[in-house]
C-alpha cells in the first residue's frame, strides 16, 4: 500500500479530519493533503514519526511504505548474523573512553607488528640448492 493511502486509512480508523491531524503532527493541512494524494512520495523522516506518534501507530509502518528501512528491516536482515568479536571485550570496550579505545588499539596493533616479525624471523631461510 503507498504511503498517502496508509496515512489516509490510519487517520480516518482514528475518525480524525486532516485538520486534526496536521495539527496534532505539527504540519500543514495542505502538506498533509498532498502526502495522502502521493504528491509527496517520500516526506523527511521527521515527518513520518511525528504522523506515527499522532496517529499513535508504529512508525515501521510509515517508514516502510514510504521505501525507507525500518528497525523491523533491519532486524529481518541482522537475523541469524554473529559477531566476530567476543562479547565480553565489546562490553569491555564500551566501558572505556574513546581516547583508551584508541590507545588500546594502538598497543594491539604494535604488538601484533611485533609478533608478526618475531615469527617471520623465527621461519628457516629457504635453501638455494643448486
Amino acid at each position: 500500500m503507498e504511503l498517502g493511502s496508509k496515512i489516509r486509512e490510519f487517520r480516518q480508523s482514528m475518525g480524525a479530519s486532516q485538520g486534526q491531524l496536521s495539527l496534532a503532527a505539527d504540519l500543514s493541512q495542505a502538506y498533509l493533503s498532498q502526502i495522502e494524494n502521493g504528491d509527496v512520495k517520500n516526506p523527511s523522516a521527521a515527518v513520518l514519526l511525528r504522523l506515527a506518534e499522532a496517529m499513535h501507530v508504529n512508525p515501521d509502518e510509515l517508514f516502510e511504505a514510504a521505501g525507507y528501512p525500518s528497525v523491523r528491516t533491519l532486524r529481518r536482515s541482522y537475523e541469524g548474523y554473529e559477531a566476530q568479536v567476543d562479547p565480553d571485550l565489546l562490553r569491555y570496550l564500551g566501558h572505556m573512553s574513546r581516547d583508551h579505545q584508541r590507545r588500546l588499539l594502538y598497543l594491539l596493533e604494535g604488538l601484533g607488528n611485533v609478533v608478526e616479525g618475531a615469527i617471520l624471523s623465527a621461519r628457516p631461510e629457504p635453501k638455494n640448492e643448486i
